[in-house]
């Protein structure tokens, strides 16, 4: 039996999660949150993953039944993300290893998103939409690596909706993408969009910039709601990725497509997804906040699929990259 530990603190949310031969045994976290209209910074959310980072290890250990003995390797979120967060956790988990005389891995951050979602949902070989703040891509599995056949070529889509939360003043918590999602649903009116695929990529940025000028003028004159705004921007955008999937699942020949990040617990995106997949008589995979917003288990799950394949990181290797892509990994645990 293997037991890895894994510790996730790229951007808002610090995890520790712990998990034994596909079996997650805890994975409790803790979200940084700021005032309505506020983003987050690195070094304040740096500051907060520092002040709770040893109590929500102690909490993972305790909920595990488990001593540090008791675990075979430390794994920890390598990048891509914030770099002031980044090095906090790196540094515990270095501790971590060293203080408990156990091998070290530094998990690409994609990754860990896409193992957790292959153990939860038992997805085969899916075509993978991973949607987060911080991170835009259409995946799928080729010799040896994940390969990306579509991306954001400007903000994440996770951060579109972020910033335009912050335009209207919606709370952060527990997430600005959550308070969107039950707002959309009480729009009634759809607000004409810039609707911006170009090829396999998309963009974000311009539909940021158009909608922020909109909600000034129209809300001013009560041309529409602010629900009818939050209504149309998650159509928009939402539509451009279930395209570029539905591109992908034909290039690949693939009958199956997995959502993961953030934003991929968003049911209005699961429901347009849902039904492109019906008409291609494919399958859809998704879970639900606890596995798709950022954790610790999913970088144990990856860092235990790593470890079982002989991967370790060498202690003079163990530093965070904010650029980290998904297809510079090596998969060597899948044939």
């Amino acid at each position: 039996m293997t037991v890895v530990i894994g510790f996730e603190g790229s951007a808002n949310k610090i995890g520790v999660g712990i998990v034994r031969d596909g079996e997650v045994l805890s994975n409790p976290r803790r979200t940084y949150i700021t005032p309505p209209g506020q983003g987050f910074l690195p070094s304040e959310t740096a500051r907060h993953h520092r002040s709770v980072i040893l109590t929500v290890l102690k909490e993972a250990l305790e909920e595990a039944g488990l001593k540090p003995a008791d675990v075979d390797c430390v794994a920890y979120t390598k990048g891509p993300g914030m770099g002031a967060p980044l090095v906090t956790v790196a540094l515990v988990a270095r501790t971590v290893a060293q203080l408990w005389g156990k091998p070290l891995l530094g998990v690409n951050h994609c990754i860990g998103h896409i193992e957790m979602g292959r153990l939860i949902t038992q997805a085969n070989n899916p075509t993978v939409l991973y949607v987060s703040g911080g991170n835009t891509q259409v995946i799928a599995y080729s010799e040896r690596r994940y390969r990306i056949f579509g991306e954001t070529i400007d903000i994440a889509v996770g951060n579109c909706l972020d910033r335009f939360a912050r335009v209207i003043k919606i709370s952060n918590d527990p997430s600005p993408g959550y308070n969107i999602e039950q707002m959309a649903k009480k729009g009634t009116q759809y607000v004409e969009l810039p609707y911006t695929v170009k090829g396999m990529d998309v963009s974000f940025s311009g539909i940021l910039s158009y909608i922020e000028e909109a909600a000034g003028k129209m809300l001013k004159c009560n041309q529409c709601t602010a629900e009818d705004l939050c209504f149309s921007l998650q159509e928009i955008l939402f539509s451009m990725l279930v395209e570029i999937t539905e591109r992908a699942m034909a290039h690949c020949s693939s009958q199956e497509v997995l959502i993961v990040g953030g934003v991929g617990c968003n049911l209005r995106l699961q429901e347009m997804m849902g039904v492109m997949c019906k008409e291609r008589g494919a399958k859809l995979f998704a879970t639900d906040e606890s596995f798709c917003i950022d954790n610790g288990a999913m970088i144990a799950q990856a860092g235990w699929e790593m470890f079982r394949s002989g991967q370790t990181t060498e202690l003079s290797d163990s530093w965070i990259t904010q650029r980290y892509r998904t297809d510079e990994v090596e998969v060597t645990w899948r044939d």
